[in-house]
């Protein structure tokens, strides 16, 4: 039996996605695809376009077998933290012979090249990295500076690092090697709209494009030719029942949380410094909406995405020391089950013979089979839940679901 792993948020699904499960099974020689999801926050520090739930059937409609959540505190995370925990869970199952991603590079031997450096920072580069940081540049300036003092051998270190799937994809081959994983990682070129552009192309635009079309009140038509059949039929059953949610969907809890906590400060948030925190206090009376106050707070040194980032972490309360206190042990500890399809029940089988994580697909044994990190892990990941149901109540007025009395979805 071969297993590839997957890591993704499918924000929403689209043709690229598609694209990126067959070309995986084929490269791999994958008898199947176990797709590692964020839950219902994402990586740019927002809620999901759509619950988790829907995406997980539009993965597995789209070609994965199974699909697992990422718990909170790596999906809402930066780059290392976000691969690091999706890792972890592969890893951990005991049975991923591989793990397959899409990249700008589309050059495997160059990514772990790069990857193998960074992981494992040789005197040199520590070194100079440090000169170079003293020199007033920015960590990323640095970075590339050294790499390409140091290895002149590789082409275009700047170009690549610059790419965010082929920054992913760095982070996912130095979580390999820094945890001694039998994991051997493949790459396929990314296809289609760059993974900024805003605008909608031919059959393959970006999930940021296909969001913004939402965003601006166009009919699900404009969207019909980017997605795959499946995908659409959900996308318009769920059309403002469940969906769509934006950044300022959360701004009435946010500023909430902010006001009851101004006087604390919010430093003990995850990726909140004391500058940005003072920013965060100073400018609390302009708070007119989430992307507003975001886009105010951004400055040279903290980006957009990193305050956005940090103010989700506040509104789910997702604290700097708890995180500390999970990656010096082993990052995840429990593998969730969102869905699965009938036939991959051979793989469920053989994960619960290998899997050192407790597979969880009842909430209501998990308590029993989590020691204290994992009850704490999971606690923040039903918090997560619960808030992005409130939300998706509020806007669309309907009951919120309770995540203990969600189903494990098969098809």
């Amino acid at each position: 039996m071969k297993v590839t792993g997957i890591i993704a948020e499918y924000n929403p699904f689209h043709n690229g996605h598609k694209y990126q499960l067959d070309q995986a099974r084929s490269l791999t020689n994958a008898d199947y695809l176990i797709v590692v999801m964020s839950g219902d926050f994402t990586q740019r520090g927002a809620p999901a376009l759509i619950d988790k739930y829907s995406r997980t059937k539009m993965a597995l409609e789209g070609g994965a077998d199974l699909v697992i959540e990422l718990p909170v505190y790596y999906a809402a995370a930066s780059a290392e933290y976000f691969s690091n925990g999706a890792i972890s869970i592969l890893h951990q199952l005991g049975i991923v012979d591989s793990v397959c991603f899409g990249s700008e590079c589309g050059d495997i031997d160059v990514l772990y090249k790069i990857a193998n450096i960074l992981a494992n920072e040789p005197a040199a580069f520590k070194a100079l990295l440090q000169d170079n940081i003293k020199g007033k540049m920015t960590f990323p300036q640095a970075r590339n500076i050294t790499l390409e003092s140091l290895y002149p051998e590789i082409p275009n270190i700047s170009d690549i690092l610059s790419s965010p799937n082929n920054i992913l994809g760095i982070e996912y081959i130095k979580a390999i090697i820094r945890m001694n994983s039998s994991i051997v990682p493949y790459t396929n070129l990314r296809v289609g709209s760059d993974y900024h552009d805003k605008r909608l192309a031919q059959n393959n635009s970006s999930a940021i494009a296909i969001r913004h079309s939402l965003m601006d009140h166009n009919e699900l038509s404009h969207i019909e030719d980017q997605v795959p059949v499946k995908t659409f039929e959900i996308l318009k059953e769920e059309y403002k029942k469940t969906y769509p949610i934006f950044h300022d969907d959360i701004s009435g809890l946010l500023k909430y949380k902010l006001l009851l906590e101004k006087e604390l400060g919010y430093t003990s948030y995850v990726d909140v410094s004391r500058e940005l925190s003072d920013r965060i206090c100073n400018s609390l009376n302009s708070f007119h909406g989430f992307d507003d106050f975001s886009m105010m707070l951004k400055t040279k040194d903290i980006t957009y995405t990193r305050v956005c980032r940090s103010l989700l972490h506040i509104l789910l309360n997702l604290k700097q020391d708890i995180l500390d206190s999970f990656v010096s042990n082993d990052y995840c500890y429990y593998a969730r089950v969102l869905g699965f399809k009938e036939t991959s029940l051979p793989l469920l089988n053989k994960i619960k013979n290998s899997t050192s994580i407790p597979l969880i697909s009842k909430l209501a044994d998990a308590n029993s089979l989590l020691g204290t990190l994992g009850n704490l892990q999971l606690e923040s990941d039903l918090l997560a839940a619960h808030v992005y149901q409130s939300i998706l109540s509020e806007k669309f007025n309907r009951p919120m679901m309770n995540e203990y009395e969600r189903r494990i979805l098969k098809i």
